[in-house]
């Protein structure tokens, strides 16, 4: 379980077929730790100094960007929460729902406000003021633009913080709906029988 509070950007060191090496600050990971890749939860299966390396299942390959990644490409990554850590964006599971794309991008003051189209199949789990995790970041989604977009405003730390500063139109993103969403969409369909 993570909290959306990145740690590091990492850099894609190598794609060896469904094995992602990545190098990060990351100093205390090992093989068998969970660790976020923009905002998916990997497996550790080997370490080195300043990387590790991760398997990428087909699964995740499908559902998420991660199956596009190249040598080079900037992710954004974060450690698991531990138990008795403070939670400061929100609980954020590594299970990637789908994928979104940035479809408007503008510069506001010192921060930046984006629209994106999320799959329709995630709009009835988004709310407005609500959290979502993109590309493993806990974000509020300031406003609901209809059935498949949301507008977030982004502050300028997290431009700085993470890859989106440099995040333009046309980017596909990683998008994970809050879990109380999803628990309460699920509970209301077994009551209302499908």
């Amino acid at each position: 379980m993570f909290t959306g509070l990145i740690e590091d950007v990492g850099t894609v060191a190598a794609v060896e077929g469904s094995r992602l090496a990545v190098q990060s600050r990351f100093d205390d990971l090992g093989q068998g730790d969970s660790v976020a890749v923009d905002g998916v939860c990997l497996t550790v299966v080997d370490t080195a100094v300043g990387r590790f390396r991760a398997d990428v299942s087909a699964e995740t390959q499908q559902r998420s960007t991660l199956g596009s990644l190249k040598r080079g490409d900037r992710v954004n990554l974060e450690r698991p929460l531990a138990l008795g850590d403070r939670l400061g964006g929100h609980l954020v599971l590594g299970h990637v729902d789908g994928v979104g794309e940035i479809v408007a991008r503008q510069t506001i003051g010192e921060g930046v406000r984006v629209e994106l189209r999320i799959p329709r199949q995630l709009a009835p789990l988004v709310v407005e003021k609500g959290s979502i995790a993109l590309d493993g970041i806990s974000l509020t989604v300031n406003q609901l633009l209809g059935d498949e977009r949301i507008a977030l405003f982004l502050i300028p730390e997290t431009l700085r913080a993470t890859t989106w500063g440099d995040k333009l139109p046309g980017a596909r993103v990683n998008v994970e709906a809050d879990i109380l969403g999803k628990h309460v969409a699920r509970l209301m369909e077994g009551r209302l029988g499908g």
